[in-house]
């Protein structure tokens, strides 16, 4: 219960004060004229001015609010290192055991990893539990953590906030920093990169100031290994041969007693592009379709063409001069046999053997394409003559052989089985109707050279399911041969055309080794922590990837077939990192959240962080592997911590149940008090 004094004037305050100050006036003069009843007077009138006041007694009924102490338990990564998840699970136990002896209340808020790598966001956790806590009633924080906060502490409090600190004495760390990433690189061109190794804690003496091993792997290849001085940056050269996107991943060797090995690796993620693509197009002849191909190369402005077409060839005498031929001699050696491995691609368009390169010349390019070059054959009648360059060394590693036939007329190109499923080809006909017949809407083809598969995939079919396309792996290289020059049909809009640029741009991106474009290939895409797997295949199903967690736990997935030759599959993952794929001969890695988690950055506990925080408040830090604190009351200002002890600052909360208001005294008491106390002085003066 609570009880105080009211007023509700019956006049004005202004009106009250200027009777007060005429009453004080009044008094003051009886006082100098010696009137013996000037102190009843005064009594008198200061009566009537209470009762003006009209004072009352307010009574209330008071409701006691338990006091209120917030307690941050920290969840996040750095904080489940070793022990610490017992530390905590203990001192959170020990604050509930103390507060409940104290009678004060508890709100327990859990802190864990922010989203978008944004580490312990411990300041913005407990801003948010004190727009929950009404102020007068918070007696206190309580931070159970390594204090390894990644936000700005600005919280204002009315009461004390301590840090119950987890971790140990000894505890020390080694971690792996990447210093300088690029987000893309040049294929072909060398890059640097930086790393950097730090010690932190209590490193023992042992291993201070000695190199250590750091691994590297680029794309899932095969780990090489260089030893790295501990706190000073070391430089790597780097050479993207692999277009896309590309994983470099670091590991450093675990050292024992360190408190992690999460920090030991780091993952860059580069992609890879082409500053220019070279391409070498022969052209045999003259013909209609030979502005296609220049045409679609000519309009990528990263394609570098050099472009030859043979005019006339030498059995071929017309009396024309060269010079009026061409601006410059056709330059065999420099193309074929000097500077041929500086070119991506080579194609021949309709090249016919007429002696103008001789067989030492096609065993060149034979050599260029088994090391890793690209041919694309493009081939009309002089395919299946005598004058064919089958007949020449680039017949032992092409996949199929002309059989001398040519068709001369009208046919629909279509995928085969393979082709739906190849990547060069799928989904060609996706936006094409299809006909009664049940092959794509594409425009008729008139020619097509009957071909005899050896090797490779066959793609595309025409003239009674004669291959089309043929596509192969020689070496290190790629190869395909066209049956037909008629692609140039489907440019021209030719009964409703087809998809010719896109054929033709797939194609020759395949042959340039895209990693969109694998056949057999692994990819997995991240979005925060879903995994989108994808598997290409040319072989049927059932297909299933094992999935190698960051802590190197394994589990299997298996992938539904959602297109011809595509497996797929979503998969959740628990935590941020990398996680490595394996499916059949195929591994990828991929990296889920944030390739270099904020959280593990470094672990060694650290109270700097909440400083600011706890000067402010006068708390103070209890390391819980020295002991569990006790709790103890403390008035508001005085220093809350001591050792052995935290405190909490009592606040006292109530809230109004009922309210009473009793007068002082009724009106007629008040007249009768202030008549009595007029007479008396009259009286005393009458009789003097």
């Amino acid at each position: 219960m609570g009880t105080s004094v009211i007023f509700d004037p019956l006049l004005a305050w202004p009106v009250v004060a200027a009777l007060a100050a005429l009453a004080l006036v009044i008094t003051a003069l009886s006082l100098w004229r010696r009137l013996s009843g000037w102190a009843l007077r005064g009594l008198g009138l200061g009566v009537i001015l209470a009762a003006l006041a009209n004072p009352s007694l307010q009574s209330e009924d008071r409701e006691t609010l338990p006091d209120i102490v917030l307690v941050l338990r920290d969840e996040t990564g750095s904080n489940r290192l070793r022990e610490r998840t017992d530390q905590t699970e203990a001192a959170v136990a020990h604050l509930t055991a103390e507060l409940l002896r104290l009678g004060v209340e508890e709100r327990v808020i859990p802190v864990r990893d922010a989203p978008d790598n944004a580490g312990s966001r411990l300041n913005e956790a407990l801003e948010g539990a004190l727009s929950e806590v009404p102020r007068d009633r918070l007696a206190g924080v309580f931070v159970v953590s390594d204090g390894l906060a990644h936000d700005p502490v600005t919280a204002d409090l009315p009461a004390p906030a301590h840090l119950l600190q987890t971790g140990a004495p000894g505890d020390w760390d080694r971690r792996l920093i990447v210093r300088n990433a690029p987000a893309y690189g040049i294929l072909g061109e060398t890059m640097r990169l930086v790393v950097r190794i730090e010690d932190e804690g209590d490193v023992p003496a042992a291993l201070r100031g000695r190199s250590v091993r750091v691994g590297f792997a680029l794309n899932g290849e095969a780990m090489q290994h260089a030893m790295a001085p501990i706190g000073q940056d070391m430089g790597l050269d780097l050479t993207l041969n692999h277009g896309g996107m590309n994983v470099l991943h670091f590991v450093l060797d675990p050292a024992e007693g360190e408190l992690t090995d999460r920090n030991n690796e780091a993952v860059v993620q580069i992609h890879g592009i082409r500053d220019r693509l070279r391409v070498l197009l022969v052209s045999g002849e003259p013909h209609t379709g030979q502005r296609t191909w220049r045409n679609l190369l000519k309009s990528d402005p990263a394609v570098d063409l050099v472009h030859f077409t043979i005019l006339r060839p030498p059995d071929r005498q017309d009396g024309v001069p060269v010079t009026e031929l061409s601006l410059i001699a056709f330059p065999t050696r420099e193309l074929f046999i000097e500077k041929i491995d500086e070119f991506d691609l080579i194609i021949f368009d309709r090249y016919r053997r007429r002696g103008i390169l001789p067989n030492s010349y096609f065993e060149n390019i034979r050599r260029y394409v088994t090391e890793g070059g690209a041919l694309l054959v493009v081939g009309g009648p002089e395919l299946a003559s005598a004058e064919s360059i089958y007949y020449s060394p680039l017949g032992q590693i092409m996949p199929a052989e002309p059989t001398a036939r040519v068709f001369e007329q009208p046919f629909v190109p279509h995928l085969s089985a393979i082709g739906a499923r190849h990547p060069v080809t799928a989904g060609l006909d996706a936006d094409w109707p299809t006909t009664d017949s049940g092959l794509p809407g594409w425009g008729r083809w008139l020619r097509q050279v009957e071909l005899t598969p050896t090797s490779g995939e066959v793609t595309m079919l025409g003239i009674g399911e004669r291959p089309l396309l043929v596509q192969d792996r020689v070496g290190d290289g790629r190869i395909a041969m066209l049956a037909s020059d008629q692609a140039w049909l489907w440019d021209r809009g030719f009964e409703g055309g087809g998809p010719q640029a896109e054929l033709l741009r797939r194609l020759a991106h395949w042959m340039m080794a895209e990693p969109d474009l694998e056949e057999e290939a692994l990819v997995a895409e991240a979005q925060g922590l879903t995994m989108h797997i994808t598997r290409r295949s040319l072989r049927d199903g059932p297909h299933s990837v094992t999935i190698t967690r960051p802590d190197d736990t394994q589990t299997t997935v298996d992938l539904t077939e959602s297109a011809p030759g595509r497996f797929t599959a979503d998969w959740q993952g628990a935590e941020p990192g990398l996680y490595r794929l394996l499916s059949d001969d195929l591994d990828a890695v991929s990296v889920l959240g944030a390739a270099n988690p904020r959280e593990y950055e470094r672990v060694v506990a650290d109270a700097a962080p909440l400083q600011p925080l706890l000067d402010a408040t006068r708390g103070g830090v209890a390391a819980i592997a020295s002991g569990l604190p006790a709790l103890r009351t403390v008035s508001a200002g005085r220093q809350a911590f001591g050792r052995g002890w935290l405190g909490i600052t009592p606040r006292g909360a109530y809230v109004t149940t009922d309210v009473r208001l009793t007068p002082f005294l009724p009106a007629w008491a008040w007249l009768l008090l202030g008549g009595v106390l007029f007479l008396g002085a009259w009286l005393r003066e009458a009789r003097r």
